[in-house]
């Protein structure tokens, strides 16, 4: 994303999802989805909103409207993945207790991971065909993939991971949009991983040649629970050894240590801070974005924060809770800048 001299020096971002309109639910098709993700872009940039994303809707299936596919239209697509998940896999993969909150994998490894049916440039193509102007695209962190999946192939974890994270690099080459951003929910509760972890996101970002790269951070958001435990302190030494261009850290929805753990975070490394709960429907005000904003700057420094944003994707909200919301965090940014 080019940033001028006119540009605000803390910029408005959203983190990906967003809630799937009614009438895509209702009538999906491919051109639905183009005409909803343009939308999605109107109406992000209509509230002022500097880097908006495509909502993540080129992952909707009409399948599983409930999810935002944030696990499974990657692992369903890979390659050395199969999907006959039945009771004795569901029992195996619980037994390894890599993932509490899930039943049963997303996928059984059976064969070395390819690419498969994966095609990130032509979904990133579609959005930046109706995103009129600049936007981030969004993939899922190997890292968070791998412990979703029940692993017969490699039966070594870090293999897995690195597979794993070989094969979404390849993916970012070329991806036609202004920044490109790895999620990640898993590694905040399990900081002893951060080696393993940094290495695959690592290997994605080198391979970005969009302008800017992006990493988000949070502790889960599960039907509005916070899944992972932990906070930011015990992860600083992983943040400052990503080579990335700024994070985008839930905090909003955390306690008052976690900002002051970020003071550690390498200067190198920008900043973007969540100021907008989106695990609760209340609508943050102006006046509570700019104080949010004071009190980080306050704690961090000014400069230290180059972008604000809601905690995660909003998908799991209604939209006219999400778009109220985004249009606060938009206020917020200009009241606290003085921006009329």
């Amino acid at each position: 994303m080019e940033i001028s001299s006119a540009s605000p020096r803390i910029l408005t971002t959203t983190v990906g999802s967003y809630p799937v309109p009614d009438w895509l639910a209702a009538l999906p098709s491919e051109q639905a989805i183009i005409d909803a993700t343009q939308v999605i872009f109107s109406t992000q940039r209509a509230l002022g909103i500097d880097l908006p994303t495509d909502g993540e809707l080129y992952r909707f299936d009409v399948n599983h409207p409930d999810t935002n596919g944030m696990i499974d239209y990657f692992t369903g697509k890979l390659g050395g993945v199969s999907y006959e998940v039945g009771r004795s896999v569901g029992e195996e993969f619980r037994a390894e207790k890599h993932m509490g909150f899930r039943a049963k994998p997303a996928g059984v490894v059976t064969a070395a991971i390819t690419e498969g049916r994966l095609n990130l440039l032509e979904d990133c193509q579609r959005a930046a065909g109706v995103s009129s102007g600049s936007f981030k695209f969004t993939l899922t962190s190997p890292y968070m993939l791998a412990r979703t999946l029940l692993d017969r192939h490699y039966k070594d974890f870090e293999a897995l991971t690195l597979a794993i994270a070989d094969a979404l690099a390849e993916q970012v080459v070329d991806l036609p949009c202004d920044c490109v951003q790895v999620d990640e929910a898993n590694i905040p509760g399990n900081p002893e991983d951060g080696p393993l972890a940094q290495e695959a996101i690592n290997r994605i970002l080198d391979k970005v040649t969009a302008k800017q790269t992006a990493v988000h951070f949070c502790f889960g958001n599960y039907g509005g629970q916070t899944i992972q435990s932990g906070g930011w302190k015990p992860l600083i030494n992983f943040l400052n050894g990503l080579r990335v261009d700024h994070l985008v850290l839930e905090l909003a929805h955390r306690p008052d240590d976690d900002l002051y753990a970020l003071k550690e975070v390498d200067p190198k490394i920008g900043l973007g801070i969540g100021v907008v709960d989106v695990k609760i429907n209340h609508i943050e005000t102006p006046d509570e974005i700019a104080q949010a904003l004071e009190k980080v700057e306050s704690t961090l420094g000014e400069n230290r924060v180059r972008f604000i944003h809601p905690d995660c994707g909003f998908w799991m909200l209604k939209r006219s809770v999400a778009d109220r919301k985004i249009a606060a965090l938009a206020k917020g940014r200009d009241l606290y800048l003085g921006i009329n």
